[in-house]
């Protein structure tokens, strides 16, 4: 049965080729969403690995964060650029959970997760979830989650208010855009938890600290952060 399986997938592989979200390469059959040198090449920051690393320098003065990292790099032509482009514009959710489950499994060889009790992605509003189809956020928590095992908690951070896009916006700006824009919903289910907050791209870290002064508003909260990439300036 598996020769004839094989054999389909090899016929399915020449008719509709399978591409890599990365590079664009065909993918070979053991392959799925992103090649093996692709797996192999993304540039790793290991930031979860060293308590003082540019992304927790970040929030040095701004919050209260226990421990901050990110997956890989994010610049121009990047693989994880276009990775996280597939995810977001083009709706390849899958690529989202692959990545989150990539991550966490580097996360949990580490002592980053040690004493992390529920996992919150950076929520979207309504209107621009409904819009999109998804919060890109979430499936990458759900794919940290699934390597973890820690639970995910949509519903207790919300966005009350829609924000205008922070592209090239200045940082003083993108702090600006999403002050008191976030809440808390029901706080007694987070009192005295240490909440991994995940987003997908860090760039200056506004987003994430609007979240987090939120959260610590509830009584004996902490807070950590991740995110997929952090943008390179």
């Amino acid at each position: 049965m598996s020769y004839l399986y094989d054999l389909w997938d090899d016929l399915l592989s020449i008719l509709f080729p399978r591409l890599c979200y990365a590079c664009g390469n065909q993918l070979l059959r053991n392959e799925f969403l992103i090649c093996t040198e692709c797996h192999v090449l993304i540039p790793q920051t290991n930031y979860h690995l060293e308590d003082d690393n540019p992304v927790a320098r970040l929030f040095w003065g701004r919050c209260r964060i226990e421990k901050a990292a990110a997956f890989s790099f994010y610049n121009k032509d990047s693989r994880i650029r276009k990775l996280i482009h597939n995810l977001k514009y083009k709706g390849i959710t899958e690529i989202g959970f692959e990545l989150g489950k990539i991550y966490g499994e580097s996360l949990i060889r580490s002592d980053f997760l040690t004493g992390i009790d529920v996992i919150i992605p950076v929520p979207l509003h309504q209107s621009k979830k409904r819009a999109r189809g998804f919060n890109q956020s979430e499936i990458i928590s759900d794919g940290i989650s699934s390597a973890t095992g820690i639970m995910v908690n949509r519903d207790s951070l919300q966005r009350i208010t829609v924000s205008e896009t922070q592209t090239r916006r200045s940082r003083f700006d993108r702090w600006i855009n999403v002050e008191g824009i976030f809440c808390v919903k029901d706080a007694s289910l987070l009192e005295g938890k240490h909440i991994l907050l995940i987003d997908d791209v860090i760039t200056t870290g506004s987003t994430l600290e609007s979240c987090a002064n939120e959260l610590l508003k509830v009584e004996g909260v902490k807070v950590s952060v991740a995110a997929l990439a952090m943008a390179v300036v």
